[in-house]
């Protein structure tokens, strides 16, 4: 899955770049016809400015030449000028001066005549020049407006083949960051997904397993438990109980509910529609109450009054279907018995349609006929009877279909199975045209009501009869059309719900075996119900698990308990030996103590001093017990306590030494409360050995289990290990992989980048001679 989603990423980016080398070729070929029509207008721009500076020449040498002459004028006329008084002064000089200075002026005149004629050549030379200059010069003022436009132009194209690239560069670099961060989460999602794919092998190994292993099972039992396929026969098949689809039937119970309500309203709006058309006719064109209507009229007002025990049946026939239709049975044609009395109902009332239907029409030309009719009111009245006409004929096409759907539960051999799609189609198509029916009649009737009521002899009961009847045929619309909408919609479910039934058959065969089918399911729903228990209260599988756990690391192991009870046993058995023990020291210091108590009394009884008795009560105090022993002792004198091997032992000083018989029991107390103590540190120590010996045991076997695990995690280390490693060569080629194809999009970028600086500095270049050539047209 992610190599196909890296090769499908890779293929795309294999595209983009395709797009941009095409994109760059079409770049490289505008730039290199930039360049061409650059060097074309450099080569234009050398040219004519080697025409200009070839006329800049000739305007200075006529300049210069012009300057020369018009000096040579002037020195020419100053002669003439000093030479005029002169003459006037030498005029009385001789002839031959006279001829001399007369000779010297026919020369000054040709000179001066051929002077003013290179003079006259020379200013139209200039004008000729002038005006060709200024020509000259206005072409190429519209020539550099027009090379400043385009480059203006091509500047713009630049820049935006600039701005264009910078885009991409700046697309490809962040295309190239959101590739490394796919890449990196492509490559997470390939490392998760070789773990699920891995898991989804062992599982599906395991599940390969178990499902064959039950396979097996099953076909063993199959071969040993099955006498006969009974299944292989149609005739067998259909009297196996189907698998029960509760969701089907509530479905099919909920549709049965809402086609009801709509054949209730339906209903409502039939009898509506057919009682009010009866009081109409008691109405119009002849009032009953005024005169005596027609016999053709009055039989169809008694056939009239009989509508309601033939619509009516619709609604319970509606009725008895639905309530056939239950959770626990199943529906499909072959079942619906109750649809077959529906048809009956329905056909009754299209026999009632056909008997009333010439009776209707006869009545609407005998309104055509009345003198109260219009033209008007008759084409209503026409149309109204090829409505009614066309509104039997829909119901008697659908009352055929409805009863073909009713065969399969009554005659098998009436209607294949393959034709049951094409017939709820027509039934649908059937509901449909009686609601375009019911349209017309509608919009028909509404027409002929206004009319009627715009007569002058229209009665407040007319009007009002034609509203209730206008009222129904509207509702008599809308019924229609939702049955048929309700129907549309659910003709997809009807068509699928066919083939509810047998496994592994066409259906059922026959309404008999369909019954049958019926009795076995009741009966199987009864077993199952009388096989149903209620289900014991079990552990949960997790809490089974843990206390699994902690059975198997726990101290109450089963040899640890063995051998705990077997301890407690043998100290059990121990303590009941010293029980008896010291059972019998009691007794005989009970008897001792009976002894020491009849002597005291007989000391008694003898001496009546109170020293005596202070003594009696001492020895009776000793005799109870050791600690009221050592509180009398301190009583009577200060103790003194020896400190030895076996305890400490309290006594009294030398002054006042007890009797024999109390440091006996003194002594005897003392041993007493020290082996009572003794035995509990024991018995302590014990219990704490044993604890000791069960933890160390359960701590043996958990690290037995911890070896264990630790062998298994070993080699699944061991195994992931030898994942990563193929994963990381897998990563690294992926890697080189990429950084190949970014390298190479990095050297394409740059090759980009350098074609760029160089057009960019070629269009600066021609921009400077651009800008030098129309600074000097502008100077010239």
């Amino acid at each position: 899955m992610a190599s196909a989603e890296l090769q499908g990423k890779y293929q795309k980016l294999a595209q983009e770049y395709s797009k941009l080398r095409a994109q760059n070729q079409v770049l490289k070929k505008g730039v290199v016809d930039e360049q061409a029509n650059s060097a074309a207008l450099k080569e234009q721009l050398k040219m004519k400015d080697q025409s200009l500076r070839k006329l800049q020449q000739e305007m200075d040498s006529l300049t210069f030449r012009n300057l020369q002459l018009a000096k040579r004028v002037e020195l020419l006329q100053d002669e003439l000028a000093l030479s005029e008084p002169r003459g006037k002064k030498n005029k009385k000089s001789g002839e031959s001066s006279s001829q001399l200075s007369q000779e010297q002026k026919t020369v000054f005149d040709e000179d001066l005549q051929k002077k003013i004629e290179e003079n006259e050549r020379l200013h139209i030379q200039f004008f000729e020049a002038d005006e060709q200059h200024k020509h000259v010069e206005a072409e190429l003022r519209s020539r550099l407006a027009t090379l400043e436009t385009e480059a203006a132009q091509h500047q713009a194209v630049v820049d935006g083949l600039t701005r264009k690239y910078m885009e991409t560069i700046e697309k490809l670099q962040n295309d190239k960051a959101k590739l490394e961060v796919k890449s990196q989460t492509l490559e997470k999602e390939a490392k998760e997904c070789r773990l699920r794919t891995e898991e989804c092998q062992l599982q599906l190994k395991n599940l390969h397993e178990d499902l064959s292993g039950r396979l097996e099972e099953s076909l063993s039992i199959i071969n040993e438990k099955v006498p006969f396929n009974d299944t292989k026969y149609s005739q067998y098949n259909a009297l196996n109980v189907p698998l029960h689809n509760r969701r089907h039937q509530l479905k099919m119970r909920d549709i049965a509910g809402q086609a009801l309500a709509f054949v209730q309203d339906l209903v409502t709006a039939l009898l509506n529609f057919h009682t009010y058309t009866e009081q109409r006719i008691q109405i119009f064109p002849v009032d009953s109450a005024i005169d005596t209507i027609s016999p053709l009229n009055q039989k169809f007002s008694q056939y009239l009054h009989e509508n309601a025990s033939y619509v009516r049946p619709l609604e319970e026939g509606m009725l008895h279907l639905f309530e056939s239709i239950t959770e626990d049975t199943v529906t499909v044609l072959e079942t619906t018995v109750k649809l077959k009395t529906f048809s009956e109902h329905l056909t009754s009332y299209i026999c009632f349609l056909r008997k009333i239907l010439p009776y209707q029409l006869k009545s609407l030309e005998e309104e055509c006929e009345s003198s109260l009719c219009t033209s008007a009111l008759r084409a209503r009245n026409l149309e109204l009877s090829q409505d009614m006409k066309k509104m039997t004929a829909v119901f008697e096409k659908l009352q055929t279909y409805i009863a073909l759907l009713a065969l399969p539960s009554t005659e098998p051999d009436g209607l294949l199975r393959a034709n049951y799609s094409s017939v709820l189609t027509n039934v649908g198509a059937a509901l449909h045209g009686f609601h375009d029916i019911m349209k017309d009649i509608s919009k028909h009737y509404s027409q002929k009501a206004t009319i009627e009521h715009e007569l002058p002899t229209a009665t407040q009961k007319l009007i009002t009869t034609n509203d209730c009847i206008l009222s129904s045929v509207v509702a008599l619309t809308n019924g229609a059309g939702k049955i048929a909408s309700f129907f549309s919609n659910n003709l997809d479910y009807f068509i699928a719900s066919l083939s509810y039934g047998p496994k592994a058959a066409s259906g059922f065969i026959s309404p008999l075996s369909a019954e049958c089918m019926l009795q076995y399911k009741k009966k199987a729903a009864a077993y199952m119900k009388s096989l149903r228990k209620p289900l014991l209260e079990s552990v949960p599988y997790e809490e089974a698990l843990a206390n699994r756990r902690i059975l198997l690391s726990s101290t109450e192991s089963r040899e640890g308990l063995a051998q705990q009870v077997q301890q407690s046993l043998e100290k059990i058995s121990k303590l009941e030996q010293e029980k008896e023990h010291w059972m019998l020291e009691a007794q005989l210091a009970k008897i001792k103590l009976e002894k020491e108590n009849q002597r005291i009394a007989d000391k008694l009884k003898n001496t009546s001093s109170g020293q005596l008795v202070r003594l009696a009560q001492e020895n009776a105090a000793v005799s109870n017990a050791a600690g009221q022993d050592e509180a009398t002792a301190k009583a009577v004198s200060e103790p003194i306590q020896s400190t030895s091997l076996i305890g400490t032992l309290t006594r009294t000083s030398d002054s006042e030494v007890p009797d024999v018989e109390s440091r006996e029991d003194l002594i005897k107390n003392h041993y007493m409360a020290r082996i009572v103590e003794l035995t509990s540190q024991l018995q302590l120590a014990d219990s704490k050995s044993v604890h000791f010996y069960a933890e160390c045991r359960a701590l043996s076997k958990r690290l037995a289990l911890a070896e264990k695990s630790k062998e298994a995690l070993t080699e699944e280390m061991k195994f992931a290990s030898q994942n990563i490693s193929r994963l990381q060569d897998e990563l690294t080629t992926t890697k080189r992989s990429y950084e190949d194809q970014l390298s190479m999009m990095s050297d394409h970028l740059c090759s980009m980048n350098e074609t760029l600086s160089k057009q960019r500095e070629e269009i600066d270049t021609l921009k400077m001679s651009s800008k030098g050539n129309s600074k000097k047209n502008k100077s010239r």
